[in-house]
């Protein structure tokens, strides 16, 4: 199942985002999400927990990469598939 980095989006406003940063952030965690903060219905910014951040910022560096992405490339045009079970059995799942 495809996971939306969408579906993880809260929001809060900036007084309970300056009156409890550190139980958002903590929040965010937990919930492994993130707040959209927003002033007067208009966003401002986002909490992210340091974790989804550094997720986030491994795949952006990937993905800024011409040969990573000269790879998927070239791995979406290969015929070949590998099953699950054949992928279980090389980790030794």
């Amino acid at each position: 199942m495809i996971h939306q980095l969408i579906n993880d989006e809260k929001f809060t406003n900036i007084q309970n985002a300056q009156a409890g940063l550190t139980r958002l952030f903590l929040e965010a965690q937990e919930k492994s999400a993130f707040y959209r903060v927003l002033k007067n219905d208009r966003p401002l910014g986002v909490i992210i927990p340091e974790t989804m951040w550094q997720d986030l910022t491994e795949d952006l560096e990937a993905l800024s990469s011409p040969a990573f992405r000269q790879k998927i490339t070239r791995a979406r045009k290969e015929k070949k598939r590998v099953s699950l079970a054949q992928v279980k059995k090389a980790l030794s799942l």
